[in-house]
This record gives structure tokens, C-alpha cells and sequence, in this order.
């Protein structure tokens, strides 16, 4: 495969030989240091290979004995018997500046592909960068290939487990008189293996484990997108050590993490849904099929708080160097790419009254609730699984916690906090069992890309939710709690299919948005038919404006971003193509048979995974819920959602492919309602051609408007008349007047009057006064803006600054409008905005707007 890829424009590669050995858990040790900008720390990683994987994955081959990489040349290490220093032990040196941690304070001086030189000039011990010479043992080592990027390996050694007291007990022999690598690989086997009802036991010996001392260094070597790690004369991966530690640092410019302040100024890094995921964050298996647990311990100065993808709701523990230490774990396997942390000065915003109602709904469950399970029910691998714990199943309103900087405490408040409950009530009702014991919620900086991003446990939101009334929010919250059955207790097997987890996304936030508002059914029908008719004028400038290869949601090949797939950029494809379209319109369609390829050893290729402007595409957003749409209307509300939970409750805990959901939709529902439904049917119309699929398109040339629909058109009606009128008025006219719109109402409102070739300044005005559009939601605002621009009305340019600056999330179409007018003022305006945003702004956002204005 070739690695040589330019990383701003080309395919993604995944390189783990996740075919050969799987990482069943990780454990990660790491300290954060805001000074020199990076985290550093251990990462043990617990694996399973052989037979018994070899079984579970299908397949009959025999496990591979060895992976060629000619390229490399590897020196032999020296042998290492003294046991590693604890590797929670650090330095005695307390730090009063709170931007830093404990004891660590160095800059980062590794040079840009070396991870090696500056270790070794520390510590005394030979560079454990080495290839393998094969002359000297007759025949090939296994090679270990992680993905990994922007990271400084310092060195990767083989852990001794067998040297933790009482592990005999996951042996057969009373006491381990001789240890042998096939020892310390059976007892890694059988720690893997425990059943579900002693997890609090494997993470305990995972915990002792990952403190173990080494017993061995091993060979590696990094590339741009790898690190590949062998130990002399294991041959395959059954031989290979199925425990090993690797010590690493970040990078300050790494990209799975961002450095930056929040909006009261203090420092805070956390991950932001990069295209390369988690691999410069820590070495890793990518691809989804490599579902592990994690247990993590960080530290980091006592003022900051750390939140993390766990199970736990985390406490400082407060450390003798002045710096808290916060631990979380994972029970139930993910794929790595969901893992999420962030650090910073958060606040947790907590109601000012709560209710018994709702202490009831969110009581933890005790430890004999959490540890009783039901076995056997469940398809997926086992772990302990909440569908099978009967006082999970009834809970509404799991635990939740809502965290911001202090300088949103109230509009948190007034906006967010009182939504929760019913939002998280309305899934439940919806779709049934929440597939995660608790949820935290964080308002993240300014320069977070998207408006939402949903990782296990933990949901990022904007903080241009929290701008006007709460529909906005409410939609997004539903939008991001909907993830956490269908993207993420439910992935996608295949990276074509993002439309599995955000069109399923997106079809939900509207059913559970209405329940959570308790609306009667013709409400709900109103609303949801509104929402409707706003997402088809999208999806038609979709089609218009982008090309063809781009429109094939199975054949669409993007980055695999469970925990964050989930962007959301309300951003219409009516820029002038010579800004970031023409570079899109090279791609070439993938063959057929190649989609969601994977070679041998595991490894493939995100096609054009790394290009940035693939993140303003919404076709997967669209075009799957328009299917879902489809399929429940023809079978009616209450067959669908029936089967839907069937389905959540069959496929939790697993990765699924379009024909599954399919298969077992069809097979699930009575002949007469299937109406000539077939899965090569929705396969060819929906799933596989470009363009606008020819059921939909008949369904929206038949339909009639909804009654919110037809509102609006009486009020742009009235917009129209108003523009035209001459600007002195005959006195016997009366004034006009105006309904009072609904959020949604209001955008199809602006969307109408965009369409307009002129509207004179006196319109703009009583526009803007008429609905008070400057206060109204980031939605409303963004077409208030797109009118600004395109009519130059000149004393509202400082509205545009404003979105520009406050809802980076939002706001990059903006700056694309403002530069194809070639109107010289509203240049000035796109270039002073990002020279005072550019520091902060998400690297690809930035990567974008730069190319439009230079």
C-alpha cells in the first residue's frame, strides 16, 4: 500500500492488520501539560489472536506468521531485565502555574519524524527503532501494525504480567513457577475472556497488569501513518506478546486533538472529530471492526476538570505534586475511533430546583442491580450489557451531568439544562433501553466545527445552540442522544455506510423533538412535514452542486467518524463552484467491487477520507433520512418504530451492514404492507444511484404543503408586495401586518426571499425588526446573513462579523458568499473575520476559508 499521501488531500489509510491480531483493551496512563502543549504518558494494549480469534472472526485461514516490510532495516535492542519504574510514579516537582501538570514541564524538541533521539539521550537506553535483518533466524517475524500519526514513540516493550501477584489465579498451576511467553500470552488470553458478571475484576487485573514490569524491549518503527512494532523469533501473532506498553507524546500540532482557550479565556484541548480520528491521540486499531474496551487515568493541574468516554461519572483524586488524577473506564467494546477526552477550566452547570421526579428517573444503579445480567439474550460479543439489567431497561432519564466555561452559566440555564430530561425521556420511549448507563454534555469553544458531536457517554455541543429559543438545542440535543443507539451502540461494518448512523440520526431528532414538546399528533405531523420540505431544498442543491460520485450514500467513501460523523454544517451548496467544488469534481467513482475493500491483513483506504471540503457534504444526512422517511410512512408509525425497537434490541453491541437493517425490516412486516418493498429495490433506488431518488421525487411532485408550508408562503407573499411598493406611501394604506413564525418557519421564510433577485434596504429593515432575526437561533441568523450579503445591505455587515466570529461552526459558507460577490467591502469584512479567528479555528475549516480568500 502506498503511504506516501499528501495528508490534506488524499485517501485515508488504515493500516492495522486487524485480520491477524485484535486489541481487546486499552489501558491508558497520560498527563496533560498545557505548557508545552502535549500529552504524554503509557498506553498498555491487551491483545487476542490465534485460534480462538480465528474462530470468532470466521474464517478458516491459519493466523498469518508474518508480515513483509523490506524497506526497513531493524538493529537489535539491548536486553532488558530490570523492571520499569511505576509508571504512575512522577516527578516531586510541583508546579503553581495550573497551565502546566505535576512534574512535567519540557517542550516538545523531537524533530518532526523522529521519535526516538531525544529518549535515548534521556534515558541512556539504545534507540528502539530497528528493522529486522531475517538473515539471522531464517525466517520472518511477525509484524504488529498500529495506526498511528503525530506521535513521538519513545519506546515499546513486551509487559511481564506474570509478575503480578495473584494471577495464577487465571492460570491452571497453583503457583507460576516457570514463566514462558506462552504463559504470559494464557493469561492475557484468559483476562480477555472473562465473563461479563467479573468486569470489575478484569478492569482490576487490567489496572495491575498495566503497572507490571517489563520484560523485554521490543523492535519498532513509525512512518507517516504507522507505528510497527516485532519481537525477534515470534513468527506469528499467536507468538506475539499479547501485552505491551508503549510510551508516547503528542504533538502541539497534532491532529485528533485541539489546543485552544474556551470562551473565558482559559486554556483546553480536547478531541474534535479529525479525519484521522484517534491516531495521534494514542496508537491505536482503527477500523470498526477492532471493538475494545479502555480504562484511562489522567492528570493534569487541580483547576482543570477531565471528561472522558466512561462508564463512571469521575472525581478528582487529588495528587501529593498539586494536580488531580481522574479515572474512567469502558465495558462495553467500541471501536477506538469513539474514544473522546476533554480538558479544560469546565464549569458543571446543575438546576437551580430538581425535582424528586427526576432524582428517580436518574438514581445510579447499585452495584447487585449493575452486576445482574441475563445471559444469553443479547447477539454481540459479551460484556455487561444494560438491554439485559431489567432496572436499565425502565430507566427514562439516565444520570446526567451538563458542563460549560462559566461564562455560559446562564444561558446553560435558561436553555439547555431544563431540555435534557425530556429529550433524553422522549428516546427512551421512542426506542427503549438506553444502550449507556450516563451521559455528560459539554459546551466546547468557539472553534469546535460542527454543532454536535456524540462519543459513548459524553455529547459536545456548540455554543451556538444556545442562542435564541431552545429549538435549536432541542434539535440537536435529540440529533446527538439519537447517536448513542445508531452510530454507536449500532456501527457500520463498512465505511461506505455513514447514512446508518446519520440518517438514522436525523430521521430521530425529529420524532424524539416532538415527543420531548409533547406535541399532539398533528402537531408533530405539522412540524416534522415543515422539517421535511427544508431538507429537500437542501438535498436539491446537494444534487445540483456537487457530483455525482458524491451522491452514492453505499458507495460513499468517508472518514469513519462514529464519535464524529456526527457534523452537522447547515451550510447550502450554492457557493460558486470554483471554491472548494472543482476540487471535488475530480474524484473518481470507486469500482464496485472495492467498496469498503479490506486486504488480508486487515488494512485499507478511506478514499479521499483526508480531502477537508468532504465535511460540508450532507447527501449521507439526507438522502438516508428521506429513506427512512419513505419506509415509515409506507408501513405507518406504529409498525415501523415497533420493528425499529426489535431491531435496536437484536443489533445493539454490533456492526451492521445496509442489508441487515433491510433484511430483517422486510422480515419483520406483514405481505400487505411491503407494497412491492424488496431489498435489490431500495438497494438500486435508494442506496446505489446518484442524484435524487425517483420514489422520492414522485412523493415530493405529488404532495401537497403542509399547513406551516403554506404560512410562510403567504407571508413571503406579503414580503414581495411590501418591496415593491414605492417608498413614499399613499396615506390611506394600511400597515402591513405579520404572523408570528416558528424557528423552522422562519428559515423556509428567508430560503423563499434569497430566491429574490432584489430587495431595497427599507425591506431588509423591517425584516430584521419584524421577527427580531439578530436574537433569533444560529439557523434563522445564517439566512439573515446569506441576505445581508447578497443584497450589500451595508449597516447590518456587523451581524456577519458577528456569526463569522461566535458561530464558526456555522459559519464558512459565509465567507465563500462574501468573496464571490467581488464586492471590495465585503472582502475586507471575510479577511479581517479570519485574521481574527484564524489562530483558533479548526485546522480544516481554516485550510478551506484560506483558499477562498487567498
Amino acid at each position: 500500500m502506498d503511504t506516501k499521501l499528501d495528508p490534506s488531500r488524499d485517501d485515508l489509510p488504515l493500516m492495522a492488520n486487524t485480520s491477524h491480531i485484535l486489541v481487546k483493551h486499552y489501558v491508558l496512563d497520560l498527563d496533560v501539560d498545557f505548557e508545552s502543549q502535549i500529552i504524554e504518558g503509557t498506553i498498555v494494549l491487551f491483545f487476542e489472536s490465534g485460534n480462538r480469534f480465528q474462530k470468532q472472526s470466521g474464517s478458516t485461514k491459519e493466523p498469518c506468521r508474518s508480515e513483509s516490510n523490506e524497506a526497513c532495516r531493524f538493529r537489535m535492542p539491548e536486553p532488558c531485565h530490570s523492571p520499569v519504574t511505576d509508571t504512575r510514579t512522577f516527578s516531586s516537582k510541583t508546579r503553581s502555574n495550573d497551565f502546566t501538570i505535576c512534574g512535567k514541564g519540557e517542550k516538545d524538541t523531537s524533530g518532526k519524524d523522529g521519535n526516538h533521539d531525544n529518549w535515548e539521550q534521556a534515558s541512556g537506553i539504545s534507540s528502539s527503532k530497528y528493522c529486522c535483518d531475517t538473515g539471522n533466524h531464517g525466517s520472518e517475524d511477525f509484524l504488529l501494525v498500529l495506526d498511528c500519526c503525530d506521535l513521538s514513540v519513545l519506546k515499546v516493550e513486551e509487559v511481564d504480567v506474570a509478575a503480578v501477584p495473584g494471577i495464577e489465579k487465571l492460570t491452571r498451576s497453583p503457583k507460576l513457577t516457570v514463566v514462558s511467553e506462552e504463559l504470559r500470552n494464557q493469561i492475557v488470553c484468559e483476562l480477555v475472556t472473562l465473563p461479563a458478571d467479573r468486569w470489575r475484576e478484569q478492569l482490576d487485573y487490567y489496572a495491575r497488569c498495566s503497572q507490571a514490569p517489563g520484560c523485554g524491549e521490543l523492535l519498532f518503527d513509525t512512518d507517516t501513518w504507522s507505528l510497527q512494532i516485532r519481537k525477534t523469533g515470534a513468527q506469528t501473532a499467536t507468538d506475539f506478546p499479547h501485552a505491551i506498553r508503549i510510551r508516547y507524546s503528542t504533538k502541539p500540532q497534532g491532529r485528533s486533538v485541539t489546543w485552544t482557550s474556551d470562551q473565558s479565556g482559559r486554556p483546553c484541548v480536547y478531541t474534535m472529530g479529525s479525519p484521522i480520528n484517534n491516531r495521534a491521540l494514542f496508537p491505536c486499531q482503527e477500523p470498526p471492526v477492532a471493538m475494545s474496551t479502555w480504562q484511562a487515568t489522567v492528570r493534569a493541574a487541580a483547576s482543570f476538570v477531565v471528561l472522558m468516554s466512561g462508564e463512571n461519572s469521575a472525581k478528582p483524586t487529588q495528587l501529593r505534586e498539586g494536580c488531580s488524577s481522574w479515572h474512567y473506564y469502558v465495558t462495553m467494546p467500541m471501536p477506538a475511533s469513539t474514544f473522546t477526552i476533554a480538558v479544560g477550566s469546565w464549569t458543571e452547570m446543575k438546576p437551580e430546583t430538581c425535582s424528586s421526579n427526576d432524582l428517580a428517573a436518574e438514581r445510579s444503579l447499585s452495584p447487585s442491580e449493575a452486576d445482574f445480567r441475563y445471559v444469553g439474550i443479547c447477539g454481540h460479543m459479551e460484556y455487561p450489557c444494560r438491554f439485559q439489567n431489567p432496572s436499565a431497561t425502565t430507566q427514562e432519564i439516565i444520570p446526567h451531568r451538563v458542563f460549560a466555561p462559566v461564562c455560559l452559566k446562564a444561558a446553560c440555564q435558561e436553555t439547555l439544562l431544563q431540555l435534557v430530561p425530556p429529550c433524553l425521556s422522549a428516546a427512551h420511549r421512542v426506542l427503549g433501553t438506553h444502550p449507556f448507563s450516563r451521559l455528560d454534555i459539554l459546551i466546547v469553544p468557539g472553534n469546535f466545527p460542527s454543532l454536535g458531536m456524540a462519543s459513548p457517554h459524553i455529547i459536545f455541543l456548540s455554543q451556538s445552540v444556545l442562542t435564541g429559543n431552545s429549538h435549536l438545542c432541542g434539535t440537536r440535543l435529540c440529533h446527538e442522544i439519537a447517536h448513542a443507539w445508531f452510530g454507536l451502540a449500532i456501527g457500520a461494518r463498512d465505511w461506505t455506510e455513514e447514512w446508518l448512523s446519520e440518517g438514522f440520526a436525523t430521521h430521530l431528532e425529529d420524532v424524539f423533538w416532538a415527543k420531548a414538546q409533547q406535541l399532539d399528533p398533528h402537531e408533530a405531523q405539522e412540524q416534522q412535514e415543515l422539517k421535511a420540505c427544508l431538507r429537500w431544498c437542501r438535498l436539491q442543491d446537494e444534487v445540483r452542486n456537487s457530483p455525482e460520485e458524491m451522491q452514492v450514500l453505499r458507495n460513499l467513501l468517508v472518514p469513519c467518524l462514529v464519535s464524529a460523523g456526527i457534523m452537522y454544517w447547515n451550510i447550502q451548496q450554492r457557493l460558486n463552484q470554483r471554491f472548494w467544488l472543482g476540487s471535488l469534481n475530480t474524484l473518481q467513482r470507486p469500482n464496485k467491487e472495492k467498496t469498503g475493500h479490506v486486504s488480508d491483513s486487515g488494512s485499507s483506504v478511506v478514499k479521499h477520507g483526508l480531502n477537508p471540503e468532504k465535511v460540508f457534504m450532507q447527501v449521507h444526512y439526507l438522502k438516508g433520512y428521506f429513506l427512512l422517511r419513505f419506509l415509515a410512512q409506507r408501513l405507518g408509525d406504529d409498525t415501523y418504530f415497533a420493528f425499529l425497537r426489535k431491531f435496536v434490541h437484536t443489533f445493539h453491541g454490533q456492526l451492521i451492514l445496509s442489508q441487515d437493517f433491510l433484511q430483517m425490516l422486510l422480515e419483520n412486516i406483514p405481505e400487505e404492507k411491503r407494497l412491492e418493498l424488496s431489498v435489490e429495490n431500495i438497494f438500486r433506488d435508494w442506496l446505489e444511484s446518484s442524484g435524487i431518488p425517483q420514489p422520492l421525487q414522485r412523493e415530493r411532485q405529488a404532495g401537497a404543503e403542509c399547513g406551516l408550508a403554506r404560512q410562510v408562503s403567504v407571508e413571503v407573499e406579503k414580503w414581495i408586495r411590501m418591496n415593491r411598493r414605492p417608498r413614499k406611501r399613499k396615506r390611506r394604506e394600511t400597515e402591513q401586518v405579520f404572523e408570528k413564525l416558528l424557528p423552522d418557519q422562519l428559515v423556509l421564510l428567508l430560503e423563499h426571499l434569497l430566491e429574490q433577485k432584489t430587495l431595497n434596504p427599507r425591506t431588509l429593515q423591517s425584516l430584521e425588526r419584524a421577527y427580531r432575526l439578530t436574537q433569533q437561533d444560529a439557523e434563522v441568523r445564517h439566512r439573515w446573513c446569506e441576505l445581508i450579503i447578497k443584497h450589500k445591505y451595508t449597516k447590518a455587515y456587523k451581524d456577519v462579523e458577528r456569526f463569522l466570529q461566535e458561530d464558526q461552526a456555522m459559519g464558512i459558507y459565509l465567507y465563500g458568499e462574501l468573496m464571490v460577490s467581488e464586492d471590495s467591502r465585503q472582502q475586507q469584512v471575510a479577511r479581517r473575520c479570519f485574521e481574527l479567528t484564524k489562530e483558533q479555528m479548526d485546522r480544516s475549516s481554516a485550510q478551506v476559508v484560506a483558499e477562498m480568500l487567498f
